[in-house]
Order: C-alpha cells, then structure tokens, then sequence
C-alpha cells in the first residue's frame, strides 16, 4: 500500500514538473520582437528656369553660364575681372566660370543667342536657404563686353513665382576696346578671342559702347547695327520645384 502511494505521489510531482517545463517552453517560443527601419528621407530638390532674351540688334550672345551660390559674386564693378570672368569676356568661353569656387550648382545654354532670340537654362540645387542666382554671357562682337546678373536672391521664391531683371553691357577692363580686325571673336570678325595679356584699364566697369567704321574710325570692323543701348537682356527666373 505503501509503495502505491509513493507511486502516486510521484506521478503527481513529475506532472507537475512538466506543467512548468511546457510553461518555460511557451515563454522561450515568445517571437522576438520586429523592429521596422526607419524609412530614408527622400531628398528634396529645387529647381529653376531661367530665360534670358537678347534685345540687342546685333549683338549674338555667348552661352549662358548660369550659377548657384550663397556667397560672394561673380564680378565687382571697380575690380579686376577674375581670370575666369576674363576668358568669357574675351572669347566667350564659359567653363571657368562655370567652376566658381562659391557655386553649388552651375548649368550652360546650349549654345550662343542670336539677337531677338531667347533660350531657357534650368538649374536645380538642394537648398533654398540664401540662395543666388548670377549669370553672364559675352556680346560677341565686341573685345571684351558683356552683360549679365550678380546674386540674385531667390530664396524667397514659392513654387510657379517668377521675378524679372533687365541687364546691362559691362566691360571687364582686360582688352583694349579697339574693334580692329582680328581682335573679336565673334561673327562679324571670327578673330582672336582670349588673350591672358591684359591691355587695358584693369577693371570692371560699365560699358562706354562700341565704336563703329561709320564713326570715324576706319579700323573697325563694326556698323551701326553692331551698337548697343542699355538693356542688353530681359531675364526671367522662375521657380518650377
């Protein structure tokens, strides 16, 4: 009798250890946790078009150098043009300039812009926050003209909003302006363009205009229709992101 209770009690007390044992179990078999990454910021962009008209008579454009900065400009009037403002000045070339050390973003027409035509150059960058706009091109068939804008604030810009800015003829100051043959580079001459040699005033200043062989000075190689007035372009820029 003895040995059917201890039979008993036994089988009581291992049911019971392997209730707690399937417990223990139920807890080890608890699924972990998932944990979702957090998805990456998709980054933001903006983007801006910018249409610059030619309203010159005769007077082809070079290709737009557009640029984004924060800081600084890209000519100063009354200091040396930078090499990179010289080049373009001089020959039209714009790939220095292009390369501003302050620039976030930079974008080129495709090609130059004849008088009454007008082309749109989009530039896209990733911040708003103080942001500038400059641009220049050469008037081709002078020595070393050009026109353009120098930081032009367009943080305050909303999507769809548009401002609009007339430009001016600035000379860089590098190259005499003698209008002789072989020293424009642009159709009227097809002559020298950039030339690191620097034969003139040395700075940046409003253009006094050029002058022509029906003007008494029989060297050049410019007429009438050559001349320009101010403004030299109708810019608008436009945010479309």
């Amino acid at each position: 009798m003895s040995s059917f209770r201890n039979i008993k009690k036994s089988a009581v007390v291992l049911a019971f250890v392997s209730t707690l044992s399937a417990c223990g179990d139920n807890d080890n078999n608890t699924p972990e946790q998932v944990v979702t990454p957090t998805p990456t910021p998709t980054p933001v962009s903006y983007t801006f078009s910018v249409t610059v008209s030619n309203l010159t008579a005769g007077q082809p454009f070079s290709p737009i150098a557009v640029v984004a900065h924060h800081d600084g400009t890209l000519w100063q009037i009354g200091s040396p043009a930078s090499v990179a403002l010289e080049t373009m000045a001089e020959g039209g070339d714009n790939s220095q300039l292009l390369a501003f050390e302050k620039g976030i973003a930079n974008a080129s027409s495709e090609g130059p812009v004849g008088p009454g035509a007008n082309t749109t150059v989009t530039i896209t960058t990733d911040t708003v926050e103080v942001l500038k706009l400059s641009l220049a091109t050469m008037m081709v068939n002078t020595n070393d003209g050009f026109t353009g804008l120098s930081a032009i604030d367009v943080s305050a810009l909303a999507v769809g909003d548009s401002i609009m800015r007339t430009t001016v003829a600035y000379d860089a100051g590098t190259e005499a302006n003698t209008e002789a043959a072989g020293t424009l580079p642009g159709p009227v001459d097809n002559g020298e363009g950039f030339n690191e040699a620097r034969n003139d005033v040395d700075f940046v200043a409003r253009h006094p205009g050029v002058v022509t062989n029906e003007d008494g000075l029989s060297s050049s190689v410019l007429s009438p229709e050559h001349k320009f007035d101010n403004p030299l372009a109708k810019v608008v820029i436009t945010r479309t992101q």
